[in-house]
């Protein structure tokens, strides 16, 4: 039998990091409105110390969880949290699907506003794309998922750098006064814990691509930089979103306001685009990390792998369901009225259980090398 080839470094070191941030962006802050909705109240200088929170939060809890799952070999979710919560893990999956599907019902909800401001298109027809292209990818597994975070990475960073110089060249210097001229508004630090908390669903769904780490050196590395990673393009747009401080905070899209007032049609598009790459990026990460959990679990019980066509079935039921919930509700009321309650289920049945049965097991060297299926 041939030897089986190491993971590269890529794999190893900067594909969590990676798909953490495809999580992450797509939901909300590709569009600016989870920065509008939790950083804004705390005024420019507040906002930018509150997102340096969120990276902290991240950091951290990334470490803990692939340190934990490399221990216990639980690269989905169920197996990793029936080694966190033993016989209470099904808590966390009663919690957790609910949360599933109002991610994807807000990444819909973005793709359709983005469909309809830069192409005309009806709210469906974007939010019908986004199921399509979720469910393609999704539909081959860890292979055709890895392809995409590894080559839209550079894309999407590379736009957020452009947009970054031309926004600064425009108006970067209201946005240093109105740094300059706030003070942090009180409660900036438990909204950045709220942020970086709610969104610690990404380093559960990515659970799939921790099968590469070699040594807890690399869930060290990787986590460790899967915060500022994921954080950096926030940064930037916050800063440039402040510039118009505080009248952005009332716009749907915070990023077609800041499109429009640059007034480069070309980048719009381009903008755009970028932003339906972090959706798709976002939408895959979490199909993907259920399609796991059920192939986990497919596997255990039939000896057989989850077909293709399974997985494809099991993504697009998820995202139509999830797509009409959005197309009832909205984007902002998701966001402003789910975020925070789907934030405690995280604290209480992840990240408590983590900062001290999962710190416990990990320094009591106690974690078990396999999980029951």
């Amino acid at each position: 039998m041939a030897e089986e080839q190491r993971p590269s470094w890529f794999q190893r070191f900067l594909l969590p990091g990676f798909a953490f941030k495809g999580v992450v962006i797509g939901g909300g802050y590709a569009t600016g409105r989870e920065l509008a909705e939790f950083f804004l109240p705390h005024g420019p200088a507040g906002g930018l110390l509150a997102i340096l929170v969120a990276m902290i939060v991240w950091s951290i809890i990334c470490v803990l969880t692939f340190l934990l799952a490399r221990a216990l070999r639980a690269f989905d979710y169920r197996s990793f949290f029936r080694g966190l919560l033993g016989p209470l893990w099904f808590l966390f999956e009663i919690a957790y699907l609910p949360f599933l599907v109002l991610l994807l019902a807000v990444f819909g909800a973005a793709a359709g506003e983005i469909g309809a401001a830069t192409f005309g298109l009806p709210m469906a027809m974007g939010a019908l794309a986004f199921v399509a292209a979720v469910a393609a990818v999704t539909t081959f597994g860890d292979a055709s998922v890895e392809r995409l975070f590894k080559w839209m990475t550079p894309f999407l960073y590379g736009v957020y750098v452009l947009f970054a110089v031309l926004a600064l060249s425009r108006f970067g210097g209201e946005a240093v006064a109105a740094v300059g001229a706030s003070a942090p508004g009180g409660g900036w630090v438990l909204s950045g814990v709220t942020y970086g908390g709610y969104n610690l669903v990404g380093a559960i769904a990515i659970l799939p691509m921790l099968r590469h780490l070699t040594s807890a050196k690399d869930a060290v590395v990787a986590g460790a930089l899967a915060g500022p990673l994921a954080i950096w393009p926030a940064f930037v747009f916050f800063f440039c979103m402040v510039a118009f401080y505080p009248a952005i905070g009332a716009e749907t899209l915070p990023s077609e306001f800041l499109l429009r007032e640059l007034d480069l049609p070309l980048f719009h598009v381009l903008f755009q685009l970028m932003i339906l790459v972090a959706l798709l990026e976002s939408g895959v990460g979490v199909v993907h990390g259920l399609n796991e959990r059920i192939a986990g679990a497919y596997q255990a019980r039939r000896g057989k792998e989850l077909s293709p066509r399974a997985r494809l079935i099991i993504g697009a039921v998820v995202l139509l369901c999830s797509v009409f919930i959005a197309d009832r509700i909205g984007l902002v009321r998701l966001i402003a009225d789910g975020y925070r309650a789907l934030a405690l289920m995280l604290l209480v049945l992840f990240v408590a259980p983590l900062l001290t049965i999962g710190v416990w097991r990990l320094s009591a060297r106690r974690a078990p090398i396999t999980q029951q299926a």
